[in-house]
């Protein structure tokens, strides 16, 4: 798993221009928002808050049946419930949703993103792959006043072909301050 943050940078402009009237003095003691050493202060510790990303559980599929004629398809909801079509008759009973458990900043919204598809391989020459993977995470993401955000995910399993045998594979997740 890879866990990338993203640091925005500071970037202070000042423009200035004479406004005021010819000959009329401006107050220059006016404190400058943007750039008060306050202001660049919390925004250099609030950037450099790590984000950590702790894996909870592992996205398990468990057993599946496959009867060898066509494709078979195993759904995975982040809730845990799993729906089987295709060329398969069963699935195990332990399938899980992985989770995930993120740590930052509270209140810092972050990007999640997760791969499209994971190809999975096996001892043998087969392989299979995860498609579409699907998470519980709310459309715009926030670290909670306790610093932690957590979710959990599943996807569609794709079988075809004759690969027996016990397949694995990694899934990369990105996740980034905003």
């Amino acid at each position: 798993m890879s866990v990338r943050r993203l640091v925005p940078a500071l970037l202070p402009a000042l423009l200035a221009a004479s406004l005021g009237a010819p000959g009329r003095a401006q107050n220059s003691a006016a404190p400058c928002r943007l750039c008060s050493a306050d202001s660049a202060a919390s925004q250099a510790a609030r950037s450099n808050t790590p984000l950590r990303l702790e894996v909870q559980g592992r996205l398990e599929f468990d057993k599946i049946v496959f009867g060898g004629l066509g494709e078979a398809q195993v759904a995975l909801s982040p809730s845990g419930t799993a729906t089987i079509s295709g060329a398969t008759s069963a699935s195990g009973a332990r399938a899980m949703p992985g989770s995930v458990l993120i740590r930052g900043e509270p209140g810092r919204a972050v990007r999640i993103d997760l791969p499209r598809q994971v190809q999975l391989f096996g001892e043998g020459s087969g392989s299979i792959r995860i498609e579409r993977l699907v998470t519980d995470l709310p459309d715009f993401p926030l670290i909670g006043t306790d610093g932690t955000l957590s979710f959990r995910f599943g996807g569609d399993l794709r079988v075809s072909g004759d690969g027996d045998g016990a397949y694995r594979g990694s899934i990369d997740i990105l996740v980034e301050n905003l």
